[in-house]
């Protein structure tokens, strides 16, 4: 039987990483309610993570530019991701800092994981004019639909208290036996010696930042969202489907962005796409939110909102970082991402405990300022993305 190529082990690792997130982010704050620990316990908890991803994330991706493999940090981190869950329940049973402890070392574990793969899949595209990165990087998607779908009924099978980590431990395992397998994925090659630390270029900090206040734009309708539709009687088994319906626009456009002009492909047009729709999503929000009619339209916004932005912001990476600082502006981009998608949350939260549906409102002015920094990068407005070639 032949080996599956690169691009098919590329795929299967957003698969199997996106898998393990699409379990966790729904299904870890119940696990931790299963436990019986206090809301503020499990606030901070939660919080842990997001904080630990900042600080942590552009020095581990920094690693790639020094000659670290990605394969071998992928493996590596897949590896401490499921030791540590697979010590969560014992270190819960113990006193909840010890919990804390290892929710620290696993947002480590975790934190250079899909930024690799961005790497790896980035690389693989610019040696192959035949690939598309949306296309590879559609699995990923793909895949955490589906663990939405099924996390809830394997929890209720196993029960909360154990399918959580034992689910999560076994995933890791798979993401870690992947990476060990993928060595059809090509290694690249290492930076020559004392060329030195090249610096990002204005254009890129544009993007990055573009990106980043787009995405951080989000922070409202997750948080909120859900919350917000079932108080206004949206039926809860809706309020899944209008979730779904966002993450199914968004693998539509990652699967046909490959056959739309060049011109549509370039990181600032990507990126300005996913500022206005953040605009008209936040304001529609605050007006209309209530209304299943027009969730549905909304929701299918984060085709835009969200699978634009990542797809221009993995266009500019692959397009203006230079080599031998591709790994740092990939974790530069995830850092900054994480950064102000913390502020946003938190202020979303005074708005929503304040006014409400006032905290959608307040995500246009963040998605704005985002759109504003996409067209002040226009003079790169005509640069092809390299994340979407075409034999």
């Amino acid at each position: 039987m032949p080996r599956p190529s690169g691009p098919a082990r590329l795929s299967l690792l957003y698969a199997v990483v996106f898998t393990e997130i699409g379990i966790a982010m729904p299904f870890m704050p119940v696990w931790l309610d299963a436990l019986g620990l206090d809301a503020g316990v499990i606030g901070v908890l939660l919080a842990l993570p997001i904080a630990t991803r900042i600080a942590a994330t552009a020095p581990l991706m920094s690693l790639l530019d020094r000659g670290l493999g990605p394969r071998r940090m992928i493996l590596l981190g897949s590896l401490a991701l499921s030791l540590t869950y697979a010590l969560m329940p014992t270190a819960a049973a113990i006193a909840w800092p010890w919990l804390a402890a290892l929710i620290v070392l696993n947002a480590v574990a975790g934190a250079p994981l899909v930024p690799c793969i961005d790497y790896l899949t980035l690389a693989a595209v610019r040696r192959d004019a035949r690939l598309a990165y949306s296309r590879i990087r559609m699995a990923g998607s793909v895949a955490f639909l589906l663990a939405n779908l099924a996390g809830g009924l394997l929890l209720s099978a196993l029960g909360g208290r154990l399918a959580v980590p034992l689910l999560l431990t076994g995933l890791a395992l798979g993401a870690a036996l992947v990476a060990w397998r993928s060595r059809a994925v090509a290694a690249l090659p290492q930076p020559a010696a004392g060329a030195g630390r090249p610096r990002l270029p204005p254009i890129l900090w544009l993007c990055i930042g573009a990106a980043a206040a787009i995405q951080a734009s989000h922070g409202a309708i997750y948080g909120f969202g859900s919350i917000y539709w079932i108080d206004r009687g949206i039926p809860a088994a809706w309020v899944g489907s209008l979730w779904a319906t966002g993450v199914l626009a968004e693998i539509a456009l990652f699967a046909a962005l490959p056959a739309l002009p060049a011109a549509w492909r370039s990181p600032v047009r990507l990126l300005a796409l996913g500022g206005g729709a953040a605009i008209l999503r936040a304001i529609g929000m605050f007006l209309l939110g209530d209304r299943l009619a027009a969730l549905v339209p909304l929701q299918a916004l984060h085709g835009l909102t969200f699978g634009a932005t990542q797809l221009g912001a993995m266009a500019a990476v692959s397009a203006y970082a230079p080599e031998g600082a591709r790994g740092r502006a990939q974790g530069t981009l995830s850092a900054v991402n994480a950064g102000i998608s913390v502020v946003a949350t938190l202020v979303s939260g005074l708005a929503y405990r304040a006014g409400g549906p006032l905290a959608f409102l307040l995500m246009a002015p963040l998605a704005a300022a985002g759109l504003g920094l996409a067209l002040a990068a226009r003079p790169a407005a005509g640069v092809r993305a390299d994340t979407d070639r075409q034999p």
